[in-house]
């Protein structure tokens, strides 16, 4: 089952974790080639590349936090202090410190390169599930299963606002690129998009027939692509503020999403243990002014999509994955550089 990924276009690496406690690096061209990583005890939740594709991260239910460096079969640096099982881990945008979310309902940061535990944040009083940082790391953005979403200042610790959900709680939560915006999937079947700066929800889609496991911004800021576990994943215009495209294609809840670094790609990872990777051709607007973007109000929109136009680029067929990913469990998490 996958969890969470992420796409570069640099490097064409893809990582895996998964619930036999494994890492693996993939190299997808000019041929599939993979590398297995040991260290950690139980399922891995959660992976992530550095900003320079030079390291991986992952969280596991091992509680530690770990770095590996794809290009080198070494032993990872673990991170422990987390109490219970990691669900996020995230890197900050200059690759030198980390921020993880844990069932121990704390969020804590920590510096890479010294591996060194710096704090936590802990006013959740459940599960957290998910912590990003903003586009100039100065924020941090939590979800949890206290069906509150918290805005918090890295340098005065301090919860700045907390943002409530009455119907459920936000499986995945992140900043819009220009640092204005949060989005979040919920599992009431919502996306809902606020500004930071008002506090006031900006967006409301319920488009999704399921919970919304993940979310991602394309670059320019335009749009968002969503994956549910009704099986789709969906695109939507945030400047219009409607469904855009609902693609099918994945046998199973889709758990992760996520747009390439210059937005060309998207990808998509599911329990039916396919990963999809799709060309991205609709147009976007290649600059962005600091006040963040000009969003028409979509709520509760319902409306049916037209025809998906997007492509599926690369498609890895159930038996492939199985044979060559799947150690007898299925995928916890996944990451791509591409």
């Amino acid at each position: 089952m996958f969890l969470n990924l992420l796409v570069y276009v640099v490097l064409p690496l893809l990582a895996t974790g998964s619930m036999d406690s494994c890492v693996m690096i993939w190299n997808m061209k000019p041929q599939m080639r993979a590398y297995r990583f040991n260290g950690h005890k139980e399922a891995v939740t959660s992976v992530q590349f550095s900003p320079s594709g030079h390291l991986v991260a992952s969280a596991s239910r091992d509680k530690t936090v770990r770095l590996w460096v794809p290009s080198m079969k070494a032993e990872s640096t673990v991170f422990r202090a987390h109490t219970s099982t990691v669900r996020s881990v995230d890197f900050s945008g200059d690759g030198q410190t980390l921020v993880t979310a844990s069932d121990d309902k704390t969020i804590k940061v920590w510096t890479v390169h010294r591996q060194k535990f710096l704090f936590s944040l802990s006013q959740h009083i459940n599960w957290v599930r998910c912590a990003k940082f903003s586009p100039d790391d100065r924020l941090i953005v939590s979800s949890s299963d206290d069906k509150t979403i918290k805005l918090w200042d890295r340098n005065s610790k301090e919860c700045i606002h907390s943002f409530l959900e009455h119907a459920g709680y936000a499986n995945h939560v992140d900043f819009h690129p220009s640092g204005t915006c949060i989005a979040a999937a919920c599992t009431d079947n919502s996306v809902k998009v606020w500004d930071i700066r008002s506090h006031k929800m900006l967006q409301h889609y319920q488009v999704h027939s399921g919970p919304v496991s993940s979310l991602s911004f394309h670059p320019a800021g335009d749009f968002l692509i969503t994956a549910s576990s009704d099986s789709t994943v969906k695109v939507l215009d945030l400047v219009e503020g409607k469904l855009l495209y609902t693609l099918h294609g994945h046998q199973g809840p889709v758990t992760c999403v996520a747009f390439s670094r210059t937005g060309e790609y998207f990808s998509s990872g599911g329990s039916d243990e396919q990963l999809m990777v799709w060309k991205s051709n609709f147009d976007c607007t290649e600059s962005r002014n600091d006040e963040g973007p000009q969003l028409k109000r979509a709520s509760n929109l319902k409306a049916p999509p037209p025809s998906s136009t997007a492509h599926l680029l690369h498609n890895s067929h159930p038996s492939v994955l199985r044979s060559q990913v799947r150690s007898g469990n299925q995928e916890q998490a996944v990451v791509i550089s591409s």
